[in-house]
């Protein structure tokens, strides 16, 4: 049988998009859960569009997101295939062009832009194909002498394959069943470039899966016009026999409306579209990442796993290893997927729950240092402990926090009109003589006898404890109050009283 072996294989253009991020994830999950290797190979054939940095964001990005590279570029050692990189790969592939050429299933073309562009104005809805080569500079309409002196004298050209008209292709897809198209359809796609005498995407692509042995190529579903033609190289070059499974993901969608998910939805709703912050080198625009959001991989993988796929359960929380052991490509979708980025923000509150309190606490110790705010560990992780029920990302927990290491400046207007009693100032004050006399701070023996000495003066329950909040917090929030003090302590607790009796008193 067959080893499974898989390749991401993006371009070096820009940042990784996160439907990319989802096609590498679905790579590596088909591959581990099948004992098989995933490879990053990285298809930089149009030089053009080559953006520096780009490579090390790709691979950054992966490993952030716990996706281990096998083989290729990233990987622990070269692999055998090497190099993985197309534009080192440059020899290789005139073996196949010349082997399409002699065949007779591809051509030379020698057609200038500016002729190209003439041929779209004469003719409308202009494809290079087979109802219109003859009318071109190539191969074709020329003869053997006019070929050779033009590629002697150093003219540009490119190679095209050359494809029937009228004909079935099918394409065998493991998520969308037989796809069915007509050659027709198809131009005749440029091969090779004699320009830069690299090859095009198509053919570097199918020459490259069939020598690194590619079993599966799954892809995101823009793909699946070119699979035809990738089905037509196969058959061409004599490697039908060892063709790859296809699998063409859906599209992530724009969480309102139609339309796959861009860049520009990020930057209208406010959610990053890329794993990592990324700084584009030309225009040196920021574009904001998950990890810098403050969104745990883990959270991440979880997140676009779903997107997509449907584990057949009400199961919504995964660790990798429970995805590897239930992933499967029959219950990946065929429609688009909507990017739904609050499930997102619901994902990381799940696993920020679930994190051990100690290690929340050390992510939260660089905030606080920021702020010149150095706290004891136990300390921190207690706060942790209370607050951290009410955020999405560590982030948010000074927000939630922050009255613990600072004494309020100022109090909540609107709360002090509606909480501060005339008989306010009366009662804090013998509370503060109450609880100096506690030698137990802990929670639960303060609130007892606090709330004793309450029921004992026959005073207002809420009258006292909205007050006792407004003065130790400064607003009505925060987790429970003798949870709150018992972390401040008795000498914290008591100035804190006697500051909000002199400022509201």
């Amino acid at each position: 049988m067959r080893k499974v072996r898989v390749r991401f294989a993006p371009s070096p253009t820009g940042a990784l998009h996160i439907g990319g991020v989802r096609t590498a994830l679905y790579n590596y999950l088909f591959a581990k859960q099948n004992g098989g290797d995933m490879l990053l190979r990285i298809e930089d054939t149009d030089s053009a569009r080559f953006v520096a940095g780009a490579e090390n964001y790709i691979v950054e990005s992966l490993n952030w997101l716990g996706i281990k590279i096998d083989e290729g570029i990233g990987a622990d050692s070269a692999g055998p295939h090497a190099p993985y990189r197309q534009s080192e790969r440059k020899a290789i592939y005139r073996k196949y062009v010349d082997q399409l050429l002699e065949a007779g299933l591809a051509y030379i073309a020698f057609d200038t832009p500016t002729e190209l562009d003439a041929k779209r104005a004469e003719i409308a809805n202009f494809q290079y194909d087979a109802k219109t080569r003859e009318l071109m500079n190539n191969s074709l309409t020329l003869d053997g002498d006019e070929v050779e002196l033009r590629i002697d004298r150093g003219d540009q050209y490119v190679v095209r394959v050359k494809i029937e008209a009228n004909e079935e292709i099918k394409v065998q897809d493991l998520i969308r069943g037989e796809v069915i198209f007509n050659s027709s359809v198809i131009d005749d796609k440029v091969l090779y470039k004699s320009t830069d005498e690299l090859p095009t995407y198509h053919l570097a692509n199918v020459v490259d899966d069939y020598l690194m042995e590619i079993s599966h190529v799954i892809r995101g579903e823009e793909w699946l016009p070119s699979a035809p033609l990738h089905v037509l190289l196969y058959q061409y070059l004599g490697w039908a026999s060892v063709m790859p499974e296809f699998a063409h993901l859906p599209l992530l969608l724009k969480p309102d409306g139609n339309g796959k998910l861009s860049k520009r939805d990020g930057d209208r709703l406010g959610f990053p579209v890329f794993p990592l912050n990324w700084k584009d080198p030309k225009t040196g625009e920021t574009s904001s990442g998950y990890r810098e959001a403050g969104y745990f991989p883990e959270a991440v993988v979880n997140f676009l796993a779903l997107l997509g796929w449907n584990p057949g359960t009400e199961q919504e929380i995964f660790s990798m290893q429970e995805l590897i052991d239930q992933f499967s490509l029959d219950r990946v979708s065929k429609s688009g997927a909507k990017f739904d980025y609050e499930k997102g923000k619901w994902f990381n509150h799940k696993y920020l729950q679930a994190k051990p309190n100690e290690d929340i606490a050390d992510i939260f110790q660089h905030i606080l240092i920021e702020k010149d705010i150095v706290e004891d560990t136990d300390k921190l992780c207690s706060i942790v402990a209370l607050v951290k029920e009410r955020a999405n990302f560590v982030s948010e927990l000074w927000a939630q926090s922050s009255f613990f290491f600072q004494s309020p400046t100022e109090y909540d207007a609107k709360t002090v009109q509606k909480r501060w009693k005339p008989e306010s100032t009366t009662q804090l004050t013998e509370l503060i003589t109450l609880l100096s006399d506690i030698k137990e701070f802990t929670p639960e023996n303060t609130e007892s006898i606090v709330k004793e000495w309450i029921a004992t003066k026959e005073y207002n329950m809420g009258g006292i404890m909205n007050a006792f909040r407004l003065a130790i917090v400064g607003e009505p929030k925060g987790p429970h109050m003798f949870d709150i003090i018992s972390i401040l302590g008795k000498q914290e607790t008591i100035d804190r009283l006697k500051k909000a009796i002199t400022v509201l008193g």
